[in-house]
């Protein structure tokens, strides 16, 4: 289990780091707001964003060309405008799941396919709960652990001050929280019967990587959910989540039958295509600023380099 978060260092106290502790405390004081307040807020700081943050623009414009190349420039246009209006809404789930009250969300939340996990559970096996960078994960993620032990598994932050408030925040719902360096006491809470909830849809740039296809397009994929499996026999669990209006859907999918195989490369591909699965269902939901394709096999180059217009965003899947 991951150690309890102490109260913050005086190395974290140094002026150079007071800005981070400011936004600390806009966080924590807009995590207590009505949920229709932060909703209408998060809409008009989604729509801020769009304007202000051009390469975060261009990266999400050229994601969605890639990833729904069926859809007209207009239709890609209005869900890129949908996925910054619910990138708003996600900041204030995320401050509302550290430091405020979940009691609205509890009443209207839907569970569904929790039953899956019992024969799971009797067995005695880990369970690696797979899902994707959606908007609702801190939200859904401490849903989820009012009805499952549930540790998680995070990309360590280089602000120390926001390290110690992710921890913080999330230990207080979480039963461990594990950075993607700490990967053996991970395996010793799958294999001890833990739950765990990853998300392996970005690049991490680890040398664990293949390349799997995500919507068609070859995507530089972390082998871990293969390698989790293959070494400490936990079930691989799909795991989805998503925001009807004010309401919570969280969905537990069937254990992933024959997994792991042999072979990274296809257990990566079918990782892939649970996710693909899930953002299809919930698209603007979804985390589009993440440059998801920079790294390309041999001889393609990235969509993502200038002075690539983002009209030839498709072209970079040839």
């Amino acid at each position: 289990m991951a150690e309890p978060v102490l109260p913050p260092r005086p190395s974290l106290l140094v002026p150079r780091l007071w800005p981070m502790w400011l936004a600390l405390a806009a966080m924590c004081f807009g995590a207590r707001l009505p949920w229709g307040l932060q909703r209408a807020l998060g809409r008009l700081i989604g729509a801020f964003a769009l304007r202000a943050a051009s390469q975060r623009r261009r990266a999400a414009r050229i994601n969605l060309a890639l990833c729904f190349p069926e859809k007209s420039e207009a239709e890609r246009e209005a869900l890129l405008r949908d996925s910054f209006r619910d990138l708003g809404i996600g900041f204030f789930e995320f401050a509302r799941a550290w430091w405020g009250e979940v009691a609205p969300m509890r009443r209207t939340v839907r569970i569904e396919g929790l039953d899956r996990l019992d024969e799971v559970r009797a067995a005695g096996r880990g369970v690696l709960m797979i899902s994707g960078h959606f908007m609702t994960l801190e939200m859904c993620g401490r849903l989820m652990c009012d009805h499952l032990p549930l540790a998680g598994m995070y990309r360590k932050h280089r602000n120390p001050v926001m390290e110690w408030a992710v921890k913080r925040g999330r230990l207080r719902y979480a039963a461990a929280m594990f950075t993607n360096e700490e990967i053996r006491p991970a395996m010793r809470h799958l294999k001890q019967g833990g739950f765990l909830w990853y998300a392996p849809d970005q690049d991490m740039r680890g040398k664990d990587t293949v390349f799997a296809p995500f919507f068609g397009v070859p995507a530089a994929t972390i082998t871990a959910t293969h390698q989790f499996a293959r070494l400490s026999g936990c079930a691989v669990v799909p795991f989805f989540h998503r925001r009807e209006g004010a309401d919570y859907v969280l969905r537990v999918g069937a254990p992933l039958a024959g997994f792991p195989s042999s072979d990274a490369t296809q257990d990566s591909t079918r990782v892939n295509a649970e996710i693909e699965a899930m953002v299809r269902e919930a698209p603007s939901q979804y985390l589009w600023i993440h440059r998801r394709f920079k790294r390309r096999p041999p001889g393609m180059r990235s969509p993502y380099k200038k002075p690539a217009p983002d009209q030839d965003a498709e072209n970079a899947k040839a």
